[in-house]
């Protein structure tokens, strides 16, 4: 499940893409020689079906959250629709650069130029949005190139994956899950008793928040840690919404003091988030067992939604859990 502002940028994409402006122009049909541009097709699967793309893909267009997963694994899209300037400032300096050697074919969260993009003469297009609103854009896009859709929520791992087999770069998340696996099993050796005997609660803010509110993160990193590593987090009950959705009061900040350990977002220096810095201001959190005791963990979490972010996360978890007592199994 991708976090909530993404989720939140995917349906604002979809939307635009809506939009009675969005016009195909004939420079989107007919001029289209992509079919020539890769030597033979293979199939892929995704929310749209079985799509026949090129064998050796070369220039690919990424669509709303398509863009960074697909240069995290080493591709180089030649358009790409906006990403947000907080989403570029974590970036390494290589995908960074990578994203703005791109053509910007659409706003976050606004227009998408369909002539713009058909003039790039992709041979691939990759995009996600809500499925419902397929059947509204899809063809327009397919007319300009064989495209890839997904929806909003495809669970992450398969998301890489999927892009990955669709842009032929396989050999790229075949490392990256494999120090996945690594990363994950360091952190279950190394803090064993700690993860088993632990209560954690992920709480956070986002700028999208109201003021004098938070949240508690059962989404996005969080669910790494839950699912993946072990963690005992607090989680909405089975079809039931996010905790995360839930906008709490400051004044409920004190509850907090029942769980062992706290994490809360930190930025790549270290520094509570900038959203988050008003709840580290309160005397509720100051008064906390765990932020008096050392046991209020900044974690840096630079997103949830393909491998790279995932290893940096785990890396910030990883140096956030030896600043707490030894544990016996080390």
């Amino acid at each position: 499940m991708s976090s909530t502002p993404r989720a939140r940028r995917g349906t604002a994409l979809a939307a635009a893409l809506m939009s009675a402006s969005l016009v195909l122009t004939a420079c989107g049909s007919g001029d289209d020689d992509s079919g020539d541009k890769a030597a033979g097709t293979r199939s892929v699967k995704a929310e749209n079906g079985t799509i026949k793309v090129p064998a050796d893909p070369r220039r690919i267009v990424t669509i709303g959250n398509t863009n960074l997963p697909f240069i995290d694994l080493g591709g180089k899209p030649v358009g790409v629709t906006e990403v947000s300037d907080s989403e570029l400032d974590v970036l390494p300096a290589k995908q960074k650069a990578a994203y703005e050697a791109a053509e910007v074919v659409g706003s976050n969260g606004g227009e998408v130029d369909l002539e713009k993009l058909a003039g790039l003469k992709p041979d691939l297009i990759l995009v996600q949005f809500h499925s419902k609103d397929w059947d509204k854009v899809g063809k327009r896009l397919e007319s300009i190139a064989p495209t890839v859709s997904w929806g909003l929520d495809t669970e992450w791992k398969a998301f890489a994956g999927e892009i990955a087999e669709a842009a032929d770069l396989t050999d790229a998340l075949s490392r990256q899950t494999a120090d996945f696996k690594k990363k994950v099993a360091k952190i279950q050796k190394a803090y064993r008793k700690t993860i088993d005997d632990t209560s954690f609660v992920d709480v956070s803010r986002g700028d999208w928040s109201d003021p004098g509110t938070f949240y508690i993160a059962d989404i996005g990193c969080s669910e790494i840690a839950r699912d993946d590593i072990g963690f005992d987090l607090p989680e909405a009950a089975k079809g039931k919404d996010p905790l995360a959705y839930e906008s709490l009061p400051f004044e409920q900040i004190g509850e907090l003091s029942k769980y062992d350990v706290i994490t809360y977002p930190v930025d790549a220096g270290g520094r509570p988030a900038e959203p988050f810095v008003p709840v580290t201001k309160t005397n509720s959190w100051k008064s906390l067992p765990a932020v008096n005791s050392g046991r209020a963990l900044g974690v840096f979490c630079p997103g949830n939604n393909s491998y790279g972010p995932v290893l940096r996360y785990l890396d910030s978890l990883d140096r956030a859990l030896a600043t707490l007592a030894p544990d016996d199994a080390n």
